[in-house]
């Protein structure tokens, strides 16, 4: 590709935001040919508008919302196909509590709140007590409907017997409103990506129950999305920040550049956050690139796909193979990979071999990818009915 190329990209304020914006900062972008823009949005919904009506090229994207997206799901009119050439992230995300939903949590069950992973349990005996007293019911935040995030907490509540549905009340809130609402007292609790579980930490308002490297072991979380016409149309460009971004997740993982990382990402452009915050954060599990984390991998795709089955988003008669297909791209991360080089990704160069995080949760239930939509059916509370 001669010349540069003109891309606008979008992202939230999150710490796995970090590839583009590291691609962007130390010029992997331009390197590659690509003269890119980089637009901080303030929420996800506004991420999948402006992707949708190609106000924007691509953007860091819950993979969730490009799966319901490709599916016409939650009532967003007619399909709009996405794909998903990179994933961003691994952990990262984690369930925060308010301080004085912590203290109440202690109260209720002492022993309970003792143990680490911490499950619902606790939380569970509270809902129970405040619904004989006829209190309110407590509310909890998660960036977006469709997200690891809402499924995450969806399943941490259920597996304690709690109906999110029912047992709480759920809203969606921004991530960098999650701590303001917070210390407002607008709700009692939010799951979310860093650094703004370590913001509430930090500043005494709330306190983190289960991290998501606990819930589950190299979980995953965001993606690289851009629409599948424009994919198709721009065969170049996207490979190119493909690359760009390769290069920049690498660079992200590499412990020698935590500090100029943690810098640039504080940065009010970038995520605003205060440095402490985000170093935290980066301590916490987060993996860019090792062993093959960016590889868009069709069992991630397949389990989301099962939470949205279980919860009623999408029916168990879908033909959820076909959709995981359509959305994740394996093949084209993998191309642009192993262009790289083995200095640049080493074990990228064989990437259909990486050894994928175990597909089993806190609970212990393994998850099989073959049968997610018998995996939907199979818990105590879920929307599915017997299949």
């Amino acid at each position: 590709m001669s010349g540069l190329a003109d891309l606008r990209l979008g992202f939230i304020p999150l710490t796995d935001c970090a590839p583009l914006i590291v691609a962007k900062a130390l010029g992997f972008f331009a390197e590659e040919g690509l003269d890119v823009d980089l637009s901080r949005e303030v929420s996800w919904a506004t991420i999948r508008d402006k992707v949708t009506v190609g106000a924007l090229d691509g953007a860091h994207m819950l993979a969730p919302m490009a799966l319901a997206s490709t599916m016409g799901a939650g009532g967003l009119g007619d399909a709009v196909p996405i794909i998903a050439p990179l994933a961003m992230n691994l952990n990262g995300s984690a369930i925060t509590v308010s301080a004085s939903l912590a203290a109440m949590l202690r109260d209720v069950d002492p022993q309970g709140m003792s143990q680490h992973p911490i499950t619902a349990r606790p939380l569970a005996r509270l809902v129970e007590r405040r619904k004989t007293r006829g209190e309110p019911l407590l509310t909890f935040a998660v960036v977006f409907t469709y997200s690891m995030h809402a499924y995450e907490l969806r399943y941490w509540m259920a597996e304690a017997g709690i109906d999110p549905d029912h047992d709480i009340r759920l809203v969606v809130t921004p991530p960098p409103r999650m701590v303001e609402q917070l210390r407002l007292g607008g709700i009692d609790g939010f799951c979310v990506g860093a650094p703004w579980n370590a913001v509430a930490v930090q500043e005494g308002l709330g306190e983190v129950l289960i991290k998501a490297s606990e819930f589950w072991p190299g979980s995953p979380d965001k993606v690289f999305g851009v629409k599948a016409l424009w994919a198709e149309t721009y065969p170049d460009e996207l490979r190119a920040a493909l690359r760009a971004m390769i290069r920049a997740s690498a660079w992200a993982d590499d412990p020698a550049n935590r500090e100029s990382l943690v810098a640039l990402l504080s940065r009010p452009e970038h995520i605003g956050a205060p440095a402490e915050a985000i170093d935290w954060a980066l301590r916490d599990e987060i993996v860019f690139h090792d062993g093959a984390a960016g590889l868009p991998r069709r069992e991630h795709a397949l389990w989301f796909l099962s939470q949205m089955v279980r919860w009623g988003q999408v029916e168990a008669e879908h033909d959820l193979g076909s959709a995981a297909n359509q959305v994740y791209r394996p093949d084209l991360f993998r191309a642009a990979a192993t262009s790289l080089g083995p200095t640049i990704a080493p074990e990228m160069a064989f990437a259909d071999a990486a050894k994928g995080p175990a597909m089993t949760l806190f609970d212990g239930l393994e998850f099989t990818p073959e049968a997610a939509a018998l995996y939907a059916a199979c818990f105590p509370i879920t929307r599915v009915k017997a299949i």
